[in-house]
Parts: C-alpha cells; sequence; structure tokens
C-alpha cells in the first residue's frame, strides 16, 4: 500500500514520511527528489528554464511511473510513504492519481507554523521567490497560496492530522494510529476505498 503525505511546504512532510519510515521499515519517496533524479537537475533550475507548468505535468508523469510500474515497491511493513510537493495537487490529474492508488494524509499546519518553519529552514523553494528572507513577505505569500490550496488538501485527503505545536514523532504515531484505526491493512478496506 502506498500513503501519500500532502500539505503545504514546510508542514514536514519528508521527514515525517522519513521517520515513520524508519520506526516501520517500510519505503520512502519524496517526489521532487525523484523528479530531480530522472531530470538530472534541480527543481529551481526546472521552474526557472521551463516555468510552473511544465514542472506540474512532470509530477504527473512521475506519480504515474511511481504508481503504475515496478516503482511502487513495498516497504517490509507493506508501506510506501510517497511525501508530495507541496504544490502536487494543484493538479487535476494529479489528484486523480493520488486518490485512486494511495491513501493520502492532508498534514494541516497554520499560517504561524508554515512562516516559522519556512523562514527558518527556507531550502530551495520557486514557489515562495525571495520572500523566504523577509517574515511579513512570507506570511503574504503563504496566505496567498493557501487560499487556493487548503481546499484543495482537505478534499484530496483520506485523513487530516494538525500538526501545530506536535514534533515529527507524535505526527508519526498519530499517522500509525490511522492506519490502525481504519484497518488499512486490511486488502478488504483497502480495496473498497481504492487505497491499492
Amino acid at each position: 500500500m502506498t500513503i501519500s503525505l500532502t500539505g503545504f511546504m514546510g508542514c514536514g512532510k519528508s521527514s515525517i514520511g522519513r521517520l515513520f519510515c524508519e520506526r516501520t521499515g517500510s519505503r520512502f519517496i519524496d517526489l521532487d527528489d525523484w523528479i530531480e533524479g530522472r531530470q538530472e537537475r534541480r527543481i529551481k533550475e526546472i521552474f526557472a528554464t521551463e516555468g510552473e507548468a511544465a514542472f506540474r505535468m512532470m509530477e504527473v508523469s512521475a506519480l504515474k511511473d511511481i504508481l503504475d510500474t515496478g516503482e511502487r515497491q513495498q516497504g517490509t511493513e507493506g508501506f510506501t510513504v510517497l511525501s508530495l510537493g507541496g504544490g502536487t495537487l494543484t493538479t487535476p490529474e494529479a489528484v486523480s492519481i493520488v486518490r485512486a492508488n494511495t491513501f493520502c494524509i492532508y498534514l494541516r499546519a497554520c499560517t504561524d507554523t508554515l512562516v516559522e518553519n519556512l523562514y527558518t529552514y527556507p531550502g530551495e523553494r520557486p514557489m515562495l521567490g525571495d520572500s523566504q528572507g523577509d517574515r511579513d513577505a512570507l506570511r503574504r505569500k503563504i496566505e496567498s497560496l493557501m487560499a487556493v490550496r487548503s481546499s484543495i488538501y482537505e478534499s484530496s485527503a483520506h485523513a487530516i492530522i494538525d500538526i501545530d505545536g506536535k514534533d515529527y514523532d507524535t505526527v508519526a504515531d498519530e499517522i500509525l494510529r490511522i492506519l490502525a484505526d481504519k484497518s488499512l491493512k486490511d486488502s478488504s478496506f483497502a480495496e473498497r476505498n481504492n487505497c491499492f
């Protein structure tokens, strides 16, 4: 089974996903890293040379490759955890692929949490432009993007975890509880809910 993690930049998808996989023996895939490996260039460079629309199509192609082929090899616990990019689900085709082939969990964070995380750990985030060096500009950018994205995240997810004030261990525990509560290891449930 593939579990996908969605949410805005800076909500901890990759860190939480890796931690969950270390604890459960599951396989971890970061969609951005996977694309960079296949393209042999950084996402920042893709955005700069080809633009956002081209990158979103690369995401859709990558999702198909990961979920429809041998790339979906499972970990020892039968899970693959796929960390999506913050904007992956802004493409309707990506939403359809994720909903049909994964159990999607939205890691929901308030603006204050996102500002703090993205200001403290900026990284390469083309969608934020130069706003990361200024808290007020960063807040405005997050609020603008979240005005569009929050409803997409919520409607695309099978489950939602609020992460504000929680450490990564706590969130990983909540993912485990959701999987246990929903009996996702039971194939009959997974088949009924299109989680394979």
